[in-house]
């Protein structure tokens, strides 16, 4: 039986807080699991307030549009992510400025953020790579210095630390995911972490269709109408439900895939000290989720040889992202900002390996020994 890259983890609530949101009949958005579930990411991260998303994409979309994206405005983030990220800028008819990223955690390169400022600049959009934070004081500096806007894309950083601030809470704003792929799942899911107080009346009215409708459930106004630009950000109540479960696993999720995450970092080490490949580098100052474990190979021709080698042994490894610079919707709506020789290099070299709550060590143990042998 093959070893798949990512397996759903269930904790075993999810039925019965599925069936029990059912049971108290409100299943549109903002019933009571969305609202513990906003309780919950801003008692642990400490923000402002936590709107719960549809997806990680509406998050970052509703920033866009909290941020005042204007056509012309660059906003400052890698190459090597997700499309939405960019995305969630060009559909307000912003110019995505990608630089290049660091060789060791994989992030945004900071000391090369102030190249690429000018007078259209408008925010900085830091990619928590892996789980790994970016260097944020000196993003947030920078942005100070410059008077220019901080969304952390922290899609894969739930349960991280940067010198023990949780991811997402340093930024203006942050956008997390809950898909499937990530460590905490509501198959489809997403929240806007909010930092800036100043910026959340505003968000609400954004993630109700535009209107007032928040005021007026709290019986501040007598009827609710269109007072902005805003559209249907809000997850349905059964899809909270599956979060809230997760949620209250949040520790035991990521004490699993630490353990996992160790015991690749453990033994694949000979490939490291052969000079073969390499493996993730964590600052000694941040804490990691375990979202991913990769191998940077050395001899980037060898990286397709080793995925077709490993899925004929029965083990679901993969590649990430093509980098948005080199994509045709990348040449077309975004600029570059020096050599992104880093970013190329990584998207040529890297294979992630499956990690995911369920996966035993015995599994971990067999996938090293076979990208081991590969190489040997």
């Amino acid at each position: 039986m093959k070893i798949p890259f990512n397996r759903p983890h269930i904790t075993g609530k999810e039925i019965e807080y599925l069936s029990e949101a059912i049971a108290l009949g409100h299943l549109s958005g903002d019933g009571s699991y969305t609202k513990r579930c906003q309780r919950w990411l801003e008692k642990t991260t400490g923000c402002n307030k936590a709107l719960l998303t549809h997806s990680c994409t509406a998050a970052l979309e509703m920033a866009a549009i909290l941020a005042d994206i204007q056509p012309g405005d660059q906003i400052i983030m890698p190459s090597y992510t997700f499309a939405s990220t960019a995305n969630a800028f060009v559909l307000r008819g912003g110019v995505p400025v990608f630089v290049d990223i660091r060789k060791d955690t994989l992030n945004i390169d900071e000391r090369i953020i102030r190249a690429a400022i000018n007078e259209k600049t408008k925010a900085i959009v830091p990619v928590h790579y892996a789980g790994v934070p970016c260097e944020m004081n000196t993003i947030m500096s920078i942005a100070e210095e410059y008077k220019l806007i901080v969304i952390e894309d922290s899609a894969q950083g739930i349960m991280s630390l940067y010198r023990g601030r949780p991811l997402g809470s340093i930024g203006h704003m942050a956008a997390v995911s809950f898909h499937e792929s990530k460590n905490i799942i509501s198959g489809e899911g997403g929240a806007l972490i909010i930092n800036d107080p100043n910026l959340v009346e505003r968000a609400e009215i954004i993630r109700e269709k535009g209107t007032n409708r928040k005021a007026f459930l709290k019986g501040m106004v007598d009827k609710y109408t269109w007072v902005d630009m805003g559209s249907s950000y809000l997850p349905g109540e059964l899809v909270s439900a599956l979060l809230m479960a997760q949620l209250e696993s949040a520790h035991s999720i990521t004490e699993k895939r630490m353990k996992i995450w160790k015991h690749y970092y453990e033994l694949l080490s000979e490939l490291e000290s052969q000079d073969k490949a390499r493996r993730p580098q964590i600052p000694s100052d941040c804490i990691h989720n375990a979202h991913i474990f990769y191998l940077l190979l050395n001899d980037w021709k060898d990286r397709d040889v080793l995925l077709d080698y490993l899925d004929r042994e029965g083990i679901g490894a993969v590649s990430h992202y093509v980098p948005l610079h080199i994509s045709k919707a990348g040449r077309q709506w975004s600029i570059i900002s020096g050599i992104l020789e880093n970013t190329e290099v990584v998207s040529k070299s890297i294979v992630r390996l499956p990690v995911y709550p369920d996966l035993t060590l015995e599994e971990v143990k067999f996938i090293c020994g076979k990208a081991i042998s590969f190489f040997n």
